[in-house]
């Protein structure tokens, strides 16, 4: 059973005998995309962690937060749950831009891994300025310098590309996700 009948079967239960659902709503296609977002989410945030933590040389800023709201403790206590923070954080994102894209209806002209990749970018990008802007500066009281802040977008830039790559390779207009590319040149 693929992931599309299984949330079809599910969303088919919570409506009226009387109502019907379009072979594939908006609905499904926005929560099988959400579900989708989910597995990129986890997948981008990991590349985003092995991109940062050579450059960068320190862990995410989660283990501060940790610190800050739960633990009592330095935020070097924490690596281990400020990894996994930050883990959680990306896949629950991954979430959010999955089912986001479901719903987008813009740019049905250009294929859903481009489009995939363009609102991943812009994605990744808002939710650097939101990690910035909100968690570290404003939660945290924590400015960085400009190269920290630089290589800090940069690696959400990453998220968001690989994000985006991920959901729209695997989302809409895909029949079957599994399906090796072919390159054969021939075709």
């Amino acid at each position: 059973m693929t992931l599309e009948t299984a949330t079809e079967k599910m969303l088919r239960k919570t409506v009226r005998a009387d109502d019907s659902l379009p072979a594939r709503s908006r609905r499904i296609h926005a929560v099988v995309a959400g579900v989708r977002g989910l597995q990129a989410g986890f997948v981008a945030t990991l590349i985003m962690t092995a991109f940062r933590l050579p450059i960068m040389r320190s862990l995410p800023p989660s283990a501060n937060f940790w610190s800050a709201y739960v633990g009592s403790s330095e935020p070097e206590a924490y690596p281990v749950v400020g990894l996994l923070l930050h883990l959680l954080y990306g896949t629950l994102g991954g979430a959010v831009f999955g089912t986001i894209f479901g719903l987008l209806s813009a740019e049905r002209s250009i294929e859903p891994e481009q489009r995939g990749i363009a609102w991943g970018a812009v994605f990744g990008m808002a939710s650097s300025a939101f990690g910035n802007q909100i968690m570290l500066d404003g939660l945290l009281d924590i400015q960085l310098e400009a190269d920290e802040l630089t290589l800090f977008h940069a690696g959400h830039l990453v998220y968001g590309i690989a994000l985006g790559a991920w959901v729209g390779s695997r989302t809409e207009g895909v029949e079957n996700p599994e399906t090796e590319y072919d390159y054969d040149a021939s075709s």
